[in-house]
């Protein structure tokens, strides 16, 4: 079980362009953000569809494969695991940002022209 601590896998569509930058040290990061439907049925038992927003980050190889193949709309799927950072705002507050660190991803769907 040690194997499966801090593990996340998602299936989701891509919401926006991925941004990729190239850090100093020339090494690549890129972030784009996943959403992920869950479907149920309400008291009436119509349809309903509880849409979670995700940011994924990835680095190295596979920021090099999002920045290849990964545009808004496509379908993929995430493991990596969960990581937190806080950060200090422009009115001295602190903020926390919870992120899926990509380790693999897996490009599903039909595919799209880039």
């Amino acid at each position: 079980m040690s194997t499966i601590k801090n593990h996340v896998q998602l299936i989701g569509n891509v919401g926006q362009e991925p941004t990729i930058t190239e850090l100093e040290s020339g090494k690549e990061v890129a972030r784009f953000s996943l959403a992920t439907n869950e479907y149920y049925k309400d008291k009436e038992g119509n349809k309903q569809t509880d849409t979670n927003w995700h940011t994924v980050v990835a680095w190295g190889k596979t920021a090099e494969i999002v920045e290849k193949y990964v545009v808004k709309g496509k379908e993929v799927g995430i493991s990596g695991k969960l990581k937190t950072r806080s950060y200090t705002n422009d009115d001295n507050e602190q903020r926390y940002v919870t992120e899926v660190v990509a380790d693999e991803i897996l490009l599903l769907g039909s595919k799209v022209d880039k």
